[in-house]
């Protein structure tokens, strides 16, 4: 306790210094008028304009990763994700994403009254059926936490797939399926037995789950689409399981969607709902300013034989609700609420609305709504606003009370269901301050910058990382400059930005560019393009490579890849030259020199340029590949688009050695953690990287 007591003293202490000396630093650079001009001049390079104010605490104080900087400017929030209520309405059960606990909250006292302790980044909570035990999904330690409701403690430890998200009981509550979002399948996993006894492949980063109401069939959404290329229309899988037999019975290609996030039925089990997003990436980015780059809305799939998929709108002609995450209906099956994490906002749903809407209409007209952003107004009844970025919403057992994850306000909010008003919120105990990497990830998760608010950063860098998609860039002619989605984890250290490197800092990719290529809108305030640029650096770490490097440790065959990947002479003994070595373009230890490059991959569609060399951290997790994303596999790279050897030195390679060099890359991971081979070691203690 004392030391705990000497830090927060002397934490204080720095604060207080930081305060009294940054405003005295700040005001000589202005007042002083040499150290004014450079700057002035530094800024303005930096950020590609010539007023944003000269702060020097933007990037010499928050921009910077050391622990102690961290620990002066941060704090752990909880963040919660998605959370269940109890039968009998007393308590909450939260899913704390960031504060990696399953919160109990006591509804009554509107107060958190007990903390449990689960694994990193969990992502969802399901109670058994009388109710002492809870599971809760780890994503980024790969396993579920099974937790006593009495005793309020972990009692278990099932491992699963890789990142595990949604979770559902069988009827019997016998089984648990778990699914596996980085791994793409889902496990089922036998609670007698306390482990897994199935996995079934699903669509492309699965994340939601839900039983039909019989409770025989299970249905697995996907947020990523299935690769197919740029001009063809996107597509994600609804996967079903059939827990009679225990096998994957049916894939659903949902046609022109994508993050289709979770899952509601109606309690009559009639009709499947799915939030999702309906993207335009096939059209230039300035038809934004004419709407239409992001549709946001939700499918209606008809249970019944020869059923069909129906995409309907909740956006309208002058606003968008961006970000569409989860979805719940009523008992009696007349209302459905949608979570809009974009615009901090509910849209409540007229579900007869629907229904009438749906069986007065023929097919071809129900493809004409699908874009009709003047439909909505048939079926939604209100739009109810929300503290920033609601998440996971669940219904107590009456369907009075609607309970709604205020995920970056670290609070519940607690909505009537008859009055379509909020009653009143619930603090979970977080921090009482918004930090500047705080406000920063608000900004990313919020599309108020956009044009109608259309689209948040979120949109296309879900979890901070990216989409899979390929967009088309051009500002005036159809069909170039492809661009493939990048990730923004771990580009703090890895200027400059944009395939063609022409955007030196985050400043500008951020500002400048993104607004006028992207928003067709004005710009951040500089406030928040400050904290947006603090956050990306400093508080977006890449997942733990669970998948390919779980140990941190190479394998016998990734180090004969590593082996491959340093090389400097091929197999028949000649030199590499060394600008067509792979470790030249890909040093550690963010496996990038920042250098542009001709790799031989230029496209007839694209401009002429060199291409900047992409940081290679968890890059088993972002398919597709290259510029233009023509590549679905890293295999490809090198078997159907390098032919000259100019990407890299491979064509002496058999089938064996290029899947070793495949097996290396999908194991490299962030910095944090660095595998630790005892030839790496090795390197490290004599000075390497």
């Amino acid at each position: 306790m004392k030391k705990k007591l000497n830090w927060n003293n002397m934490k204080k202490r720095l604060i207080i210094l930081l305060i009294i000396v940054v405003p005295i630093v700040v005001a000589v650079l202005i007042v002083y008028p040499p150290f004014h001009r450079w700057a002035r001049m530094h800024v303005n390079i930096k950020t590609a304009v010539e007023d944003h104010p000269l702060n020097c605490a933007s990037c010499h104080l928050y921009l910077h990763k050391t622990k102690l900087n961290t620990k002066i400017l941060n704090t752990e929030y909880l963040s919660p994700f998605n959370l269940v209520a109890s039968q009998d309405g007393q308590k909450l059960f939260v899913v704390a994403e960031e504060g990696n606990l399953l919160l109990v909250v006591d509804i009554g006292k509107e107060k958190v009254i007990k903390k449990v302790k689960v694994g990193n980044q969990p992502h969802s909570v399901v109670l058994n059926n009388d109710e002492t035990l809870a599971y809760v999904s780890n994503q980024w330690s790969d396993n579920v936490s099974v937790i006593d409701l009495n005793r309020f403690e972990v009692i278990d430890t099932l491992s699963t797939g890789n990142g595990p998200a949604g979770i559902a009981l069988s009827k019997n509550g016998e089984h648990l399926y778990v699914v596996n979002s980085y791994g793409s399948d889902i496990s089922l996993i036998d609670l007698s037995m306390r482990e897994e006894i199935r996995r079934f492949t699903a669509g492309n980063n699965p994340t939601g789950i839900a039983a039909n109401p019989a409770g025989n069939l299970f249905y697995v959404t996907s947020r990523r689409t299935q690769g197919l290329p740029y001009d063809d229309t996107v597509s994600c899988e609804l996967t079903v399981a059939d827990d009679r037999v225990q096998r994957i019975v049916e894939r659903k290609d949902i046609k022109s969607a994508y993050m289709m996030e979770n899952i509601a039925f109606t309690p009559s089990g009639d009709l499947l709902f799915m939030p999702m997003i309906r993207p335009k990436n096939n059209v230039p980015t300035v038809q934004v300013d004419r709407g239409w780059m992001m549709t946001n809305g939700f499918a209606v799939v008809e249970q019944k034989p020869n059923g069909r998929t129906i995409q309907l709108l909740v956006d309208e002609y002058n606003e968008y609700f961006a970000d569409p995450f989860d979805m719940v209906i009523t008992p009696d099956g007349k209302k459905g609420f949608i979570s809009h994490s974009g615009v901090n906002a509910i849209t409540v749903l007229d579900i007869e609305a629907i229904r009438k809407l749906i069986s007065e209409s023929s097919d071809e007209l129900l493809q004409t709504y699908a874009n009709h952003l003047g439909i909505s107004s048939r079926y939604v009844l209100k739009r109810i606003l929300t503290g920033a970025n609601p998440k996971g919403m669940t219904l107590s057992a009456d369907g009075r009370k609607l309970y709604v994850a205020e995920h970056l306000e670290d609070r519940i909010a607690v909505i009537n269901t008859e009055s379509l008003e909020t009653e009143k919120t619930i603090d979970l105990g977080g921090p009482g301050r918004i930090t500047v990497a705080r406000q920063g990830r608000r900004v990313l998760n919020n599309a108020s910058g956009t044009f109608q608010n259309q689209y948040a950063c979120y949109t296309c860098h879900p979890d901070v990382h990216e989409d899979g998609l390929v967009y088309n860039m051009a500002s005036i002619d159809m069909g170039r400059n492809l661009a493939n989605t990048q990730s923004l984890r771990d580009i703090g250290d890895t200027p400059p930005y944009k395939w063609n490197g022409k955007n030196q800092t985050i400043y500008k990719q951020d500002g400048m560019r993104f607004s006028t290529v992207l928003t067709r809108n004005e710009p951040f305030a500089y406030d928040d393009l400050d904290a947006l640029v603090a956050y990306i650096i400093t508080d977006n770490p890449n997942p733990p490579n669970l998948l390919y490097n779980p140990t941190g440790k190479l394998n016998a065959m990734q180090l004969r890849g590593k082996a491959l990947f340093e090389r400097t002479h091929d197999m028949y003994g000649k030199e590499i030259p060394e600008i067509n070595r792979c470790v030249t373009c890909h040093p550690p230890p963010y496996f990038t020199n920042l250098e542009p490059a001709d790799v031989g991959t230029l496209a007839a569609t694209d401009d002429s340029m060199l291409f900047d060399t992409p940081h290679l951290s968890n890059i088993y997790a972002s398919a597709p590949y290259l510029h233009d994303g023509r590549a679905k596999t890293l295999e490809e790279i090198w078997t159907l688009y390098a032919p000259d050897d100019k990407h890299g030195a491979v064509n002496d390679f058999t089938k064996i050695q290029l899947n070793e060099l495949i097996e290396y890359l999908k194991a490299l991971s962030s910095p944090e953690f660095h595998m630790k081979d005892e030839d790496q070691v090795m390197h490290a203690e004599m000075g390497g990287h």
